[in-house]
């Protein structure tokens, strides 16, 4: 009977500590949403975890402000079937890009114009 009383206590004192927990980290984000970054101020009211936050965010990679990274290579559509490619593989004819050297071929053959269709 000890037992089962130990764990029921056990059990609440659990469910407990996890609510204080969250209540800590939604404090510790909602303050570095309105400072804009995560600094050692935040991270000493949001305990240990805000603490490791802020260590890790502070590497220069712009997860600090929430910037995603950006490509080395911008992704470019092609004009004829619309597949992405990177900008440096596209090839430029008549000022369109292309994902292959077939499309290009054939923008290029067909007539140009308005009323050519």
């Amino acid at each position: 009977m000890r037992n089962f009383l130990f764990l029921i206590v056990l059990f609440f004192l659990g469910q407990w500590l996890l609510k204080k927990l969250r209540r800590a980290n939604e404090r510790a984000q909602q303050g570095d949403t309105q400072s804009g970054a995560g600094t050692a101020g935040n991270a000493s009211a949001g305990g240990t975890f805000g603490a490791r936050r802020a260590r890790t965010n502070g590497n220069g990679n712009g997860a600090a402000t929430g910037n995603p990274p950006q490509l080395a290579d911008p992704l470019i559509r092609c004009a004829q079937c619309g597949v992405h490619t990177p900008r440096s593989e596209s090839i430029i004819v008549a000022g369109e890009r292309f994902c292959c050297a077939d499309h290009a071929r054939h923008y290029a053959s067909r007539p140009a114009g308005r009323d050519a269709r």
